[in-house]
């Protein structure tokens, strides 16, 4: 099955977020006109849900991109902990370098705003 059981996750996954958005925007719509029916607003969400993520996982153009996302996605190597420990540390001394340089701009700043206005 390979990547392909990746694909069928993924439309699976994608599906379920995509019920849950329509079932919280139909909800929230029908507010505006009136109390909706919990039943309606489930039936509606789940079902627009469910046949937009059939029509696509059916559609072969569409099964086919996915297919190489997956493929592409498992060719991406990830770092080991000590280069992600490596690039925190950067990260970090980059940031603090960065609010001293600021901190000393806007102290500067301050200072020749407060000569000129007063």
């Amino acid at each position: 099955m390979g990547n392909s059981k990746w694909v069928h996750i993924m439309f699976f996954l994608g599906g379920l977020v995509a019920a849950y958005v329509l079932v919280n925007a139909v909800e929230s719509i029908w507010s505006i006109f009136g109390k909706p029916k919990d039943l309606y607003v489930m039936i509606l969400g789940i079902g627009v849900a469910t046949i937009g993520t059939f029509v696509l996982w059916r559609k072969k153009d569409t099964f086919a991109k996915a297919t190489d996302i997956v493929a592409e996605l498992s060719k991406v190597t990830w770092p080991t902990r000590k280069e992600t420990s490596a690039a925190t540390i950067v990260v970090i001394v980059t940031v603090i370098i960065s609010s001293i340089f600021l901190g000393l701009f806007d102290m500067v700043w301050s200072w020749a705003t407060g000569v000129i206005y007063s």
